[in-house]
């Protein structure tokens, strides 16, 4: 088992940033918002007010919800669904929540996965390490629809879920949005707009984040396998678009993973 660290999640924040969940819910107003299917934000409004309860040791009062919080992470709009992720994460010791986590590094979703692989490492659980990994790199966007392709931001600039990066003009659906799945930075690796692409052709990368590459480095400072040092290392150089504590991490992270490699 791998020690004990409080990874906090924070691709939910980072998907609903703006939006305040910290005004205190009963437990009533709770059981409600969970069973409430037609209003997500409700939702995820509890999701953090249980969370909370269980950073605060307060996991008795809360584990009669776990059930509910087990089926939103299946049955749910997907910034649910990662919402519901995120929390398993936080209660270590709730066995049930290992196993839905470890299906859910599976998912369909590019945030739930990332959620799910971050949480399971608090459970010492070292399954979604490739996932964790893929946080480093740039994330490819493709095209869904063969089409005319163009783009509605400039290379370099920043992004955030849901963020339309750029259109396809399709001969029978009309304009097909391409959007963000995550926070980033922009880059078009093909120079040129208006052009013709075809269905999954790479027409973009989104770079990660900070608190993205900040999540991903703790996590495998954790899981110590040497083969991830090829994606560790450029983040303990100064990089123009991280900051410090992201090379100070870094170079923690590179020397556990060489530590455990000598051994």
């Amino acid at each position: 088992m791998y020690g004990v660290a409080f990874l906090m999640v924070l691709l939910p924040y980072l998907l609903w940033r703006g939006t305040w969940f910290g005004k205190p819910l009963t437990d009533g107003e709770i059981e409600k918002a969970l069973q409430d299917g037609s209003r997500p934000r409700k939702i995820q409004h509890a999701l953090v007010q249980i969370a909370e309860r269980i950073s605060r040791g307060e996991t008795s009062s809360v584990r009669r919800w776990y059930p509910e919080v087990e089926r939103l992470s299946t049955t749910s709009p997907p910034e649910v669904r990662a919402m519901a992720t995120w929390l398993m994460g936080q209660d270590n010791q709730f066995e049930s929540f290992h196993q839905r986590l470890a299906d859910l590094v599976q998912d369909p979703d590019l945030l739930v996965r990332r959620n799910a692989a971050l949480a399971l490492v608090r459970f010492g659980d070292s399954r979604g390490k490739l996932e964790i990994v893929a946080m480093l790199r740039a994330h490819k966007l493709k095209a869904p629809k063969d089409g005319l392709l163009s783009f509605r931001l400039k290379d370099g600039e920043a992004v955030n879920p849901g963020t339309l990066i750029a259109q396809i003009q399709t001969a029978s659906e009309g304009n097909v949005d391409i959007r963000s799945p995550l926070a980033g930075f922009f880059s078009n690796p093909q120079a040129g707009d208006k052009r013709p692409v075809a269905s999954s052709e790479i027409v973009g990368l989104i770079s990660p984040a900070e608190s993205q590459v900040w999540e991903a480095l703790r996590a495998l400072f954790l899981v110590r396998q040497t083969e991830e040092l090829a994606d560790v290392e450029p983040y303990a150089r100064d990089l123009p678009q991280m900051s410090e504590r992201i090379r100070q991490q870094a170079l923690q992270t590179v020397g556990a993973i060489r530590g455990r490699g000598s051994r």
